[in-house]
């Protein structure tokens, strides 16, 4: 079973995340720096979950200290921390993801498979979406198995989006996991990335369902099971 390490030192949210989890994965709970940087380097999990307001030593701390070990863990930041600062510090000294409390917990679900699958986790060979399939392996994009040219940054973003249904991704979000804190460009080329990718997937279940959210970003919506 998938192990995750939750580190998180408000006991009423860490007890609602472990319930929410303990079906899926094998999760522990610690609550202080301390005790979250000792087991992450002692013990071997497979994604890092890590409130950055932690007593003793900070999330910062021991995330930069688990990346100067060595520690290549995915680690998902939580964090009531709204400022694009302290956002950009956390992926600078290697964070793979971040929440902004106050989350859903079906949000957090959706970001751990999101973790997980890019980790080589969770293997996945083909994503679907309605008349959309996108094969992994080959990096092919196919409506109604008819061949589209989707690639680069395109793509990522296209399977980005796939790999998040249902969840809020502000704009910033998008900017900082495809082109990073250190590009030349401006948020504003996500815009015309999701504009390039709607028109070349026109009349899809794909761009009937990816709404935009004024001021904050884009969700797309999860298809309706039969």
């Amino acid at each position: 079973m998938i192990k995750i390490l939750l580190v998180e030192d408000d006991l009423s949210l860490s007890n609602s995340i472990f319930d929410f989890l303990d079906e899926s994965y094998e999760v522990l709970q610690v609550f202080d720096g301390y005790e979250g940087l000792f087991e992450a380097k002692t013990n071997i999990y497979d994604l890092i979950l890590l409130d950055l307001m932690l007593p003793e030593i900070d999330g910062f701390d021991v995330l930069r200290e688990l990346r100067k070990e060595g520690i290549e863990t995915p680690v998902l930041i939580m964090t009531a921390k709204e400022g694009i600062s302290d956002k950009a510090h956390g992926f600078e000294i290697g964070a793979d993801d971040y929440l902004t409390k106050p989350f859903y917990l079906e949000e957090l679900k959706m970001r751990i498979k999101s973790l997980l699958k890019r980790s080589g986790k969770l293997e996945e060979h083909a994503l679907k979406y309605g008349d959309l399939e996108v094969n992994l392996q080959g990096n092919v994009v196919k409506i109604d198995g008819e061949r589209k040219n989707i690639a680069g940054k395109e793509y990522e973003l296209l399977i980005y989006f796939l790999q998040n249904q249902g969840a809020i991704i502000p704009k910033e979000q998008i900017f900082d996991r495809l082109w990073g804190f250190d590009s030349d460009t401006t948020i504003q080329v996500v815009e015309v990335y999701v504009s390039k990718l709607r028109k070349n997937l026109k009349d899809s279940q794909f761009e009937k369902h990816l709404s935009t959210i004024r001021s904050v970003g884009y969700i797309l919506n999860k298809m309706e099971e039969k």
